[in-house]
This record gives C-alpha cells, structure tokens and sequence, in this order.
C-alpha cells in the first residue's frame, strides 16, 4: 500500500474512532494552498481541528512526534483560514485534538488526545 493510500485509510480509521467519543465529521482533508486539515469536527459546541498522524507498525516510532512546533503554526494558521471561510464557526470555542495511530497486522492501536496543543493564534 503506497503513502496516499495508508494516509486515507488511517483518517477513516481516526473518522471512525472520533465518531464514537461523540464527535461529529464536518469535513475531511480540507486543502488549501499552504496545506491541509486532516478532520475538522464538533465536539459538543467545541470546534475542533484533528491532525491525524499513522505509523505502519510500533516499530515505525511515535506518530506524536510528528507534530513539532512547525507542523503547530502551521495547523494554526490553516484553522484561521478555515474560519475566515466558514464565518458561521468564527464564534465557536476551539481547539486542536490529535489522533495517533499505529497499524497491528490488521488492526490498529488508536489514541486520541484532546487539547494536543495551543498553538499562539495570530
């Protein structure tokens, strides 16, 4: 299975998992041209702005440790984008969750962190 491919069926996976903690998809691989916002959701009136990061095996190391300070401001930056678009979210309390996940053989090891980081907003 190439990159793109194991990348799509991870954010299905990460979907699916954040779906049963109650949180509600309103979007998936949002691009823009500096980037892209792997899940956008609702949690309770909280928007929320997952970055899901796979690992195909324990072996690959921490999906986490994909999230540098960078990767951050530049998911803060995409997010302030997104709600210059989606003026009706602007008064919406938000925050930034990440969805670790590791494939097992056939399954996978999920975590979902809520509140991951608070990037400086600009």
């Amino acid at each position: 299975m190439d990159t793109k491919a194991f990348g799509l069926l991870a954010e299905g996976v990460a979907a699916r998992s954040l779906s049963r903690l109650g949180y509600r998809i309103l979007e998936r691989n949002v691009r823009f041209s500096r980037g892209e916002l792997d899940l956008v959701a609702k949690h309770g009136e909280i928007l929320v702005f997952c970055e899901v990061k796979a690992r195909r095996c324990p072996m690959s190391g921490e999906p986490g440790e994909a999230i540098d300070a960078r990767k951050q401001a530049r998911l803060a930056r995409l997010a302030v984008e997104y709600l210059r678009i989606h003026p009706e979210l602007s008064g919406c309390p938000c925050r930034f969750d990440a969805v670790l996940l590791w494939r097992e053989g056939w399954r996978w090891r999920t975590e979902v962190i809520a509140d991951a980081f608070r990037p400086g907003w600009e």
